[in-house]
């Protein structure tokens, strides 16, 4: 009998700071995040914990350009992304965001939807990485369905 063993490759690290100085976020009349003050340097490992409706996905929404501060800062790498000097868009941050709602575009199909965040690639070339990605989940044939024509566990 052999027997093998499967070893990481590497250790995955984050190789990003991430800073908020003093952030605030409202909805309104509900303060979402007030006052948050951290520094996340590269390499480290942060759990955001806390009870339901407390700011954790508001604080990573501000990291990733979703949101935008209404007050203090957000440095990537010491870069202000967003604050009062600077607004850099989401997608010239380089933070992935995975919600907790899927976030799919009902318009678009399951293709579009995945190609939406290929746009520096000319689009025949987004398309075959997105069909790839699809492979990868098993989702091949579902390129031209729609978001609610999926299962929920399709979806993530």
């Amino acid at each position: 009998m052999s027997s093998s063993v499967l070893r990481p490759r590497s250790p995955t690290t984050f190789a990003t700071g991430l800073s908020f100085e003093d952030v605030h976020l409202r909805y309104g009349p509900v303060e979402a995040v007030r006052g948050v003050s951290l520094e996340v340097k590269p390499g480290e490992v942060v759990c955001l914990l806390g009870a339901s409706g407390c700011g954790k996905t508001s604080l990573l929404r501000l990291a990733a350009g979703v949101e935008v501060p209404d007050r203090g800062r957000v440095l990537i790498d010491g870069r202000e992304v967003a604050g009062p000097a600077a607004f850099v868009p989401p997608e010239r941050r380089g933070v992935g965001l995975v919600f907790q709602d899927y976030a799919l575009f009902p318009h678009l199909t399951v293709l579009d939807n995945v190609m939406f965040g290929l746009h520096r690639l000319k689009r025949a070339e987004a398309a075959g990485e997105a069909r790839r990605a699809l492979a990868r989940v098993d989702l091949e044939g579902f390129e031209g369905a729609y978001p609610h024509e999926l299962s929920g566990g399709q979806q993530q």
